[in-house]
């Protein structure tokens, strides 16, 4: 949890510092999202605005790039990374990426699994010594969120490497501000490495319960 939180503050930080220094040519973070789909040939996605901070997602069902408004609006190197990246995601959908495939295919399940697994866990933890199935069915839907987490990460980590890429050929950045894109991204993933492992780590608190019911 604390570092969750010292990784999500950091990058807020370095996200309200970086969106002071502008990009090349004066793009917006929309307009960056609409060069970089149209440079890998992706026609077929819209980019949309929603409310949020840090909000910005790719919804593989409707083909939608969604920014927060900071990011849909703003002219800066941070807005210019991360449209970027979520382009990248609908890049991997167009190429049938193959760890995306897998995450997306996984989403029902995990759907499932996040509304009902905690009262599960609960049940199976009070009916341990009587009722160990509940809680092994708790285990194994929680195993499949921590699968969803683990085959997140090459999906992050691939969707940042298309994105600075672009970002380096297009020349949207100079040799001063990509790092700083660079740096953006690579803090944003450390978001998703730390989920990862606190969710590996709770599993393996569960199943040390289950094992030790006796």
């Amino acid at each position: 949890m604390l570092a969750s939180w010292a990784i999500g503050a950091r990058l807020k930080s370095k996200f309200r510092a970086y969106s002071k220094i502008p990009v090349n040519y004066n793009m917006s973070g929309r307009e960056v999202a609409e060069k970089m789909l149209n440079d890998n040939g992706v026609m077929d996605v819209t980019v949309l605005s929603v409310d949020g901070e840090l909000s910005d997602h790719y919804n593989p069902q409707h083909k939608t790039v969604n920014l927060s408004h900071d990011v849909y609006n703003g002219r800066s190197i941070a807005a210019a990374a991360i449209a970027a990246h979520e382009c990248g995601h609908a890049v991997q959908h167009a190429h049938a990426y193959s760890w995306l495939q897998m995450r997306s295919a996984l989403v029902p399940i995990v759907s499932f699994s996040s509304k009902w697994v905690q009262w599960i866990l609960l049940g199976g933890i009070l009916m341990v010594n009587t009722f160990p199935q509940l809680l092994l069915a708790g285990i194994v839907l929680f195993a499949l969120t921590t699968l969803f987490s683990f085959i997140t990460l090459p999906v992050e980590i691939d969707a940042s490497r298309r994105a600075i890429a672009w970002i380096d050929g297009s020349g949207i950045a100079t040799n001063e501000t990509l790092p700083k894109a660079q740096e953006a991204l690579r803090l944003a993933a450390y978001t998703y490495v730390i989920a990862a492992l606190a969710s590996l780590a709770t599993l393996l608190y569960y199943i040390m319960i289950y094992l030790r019911r006796n």
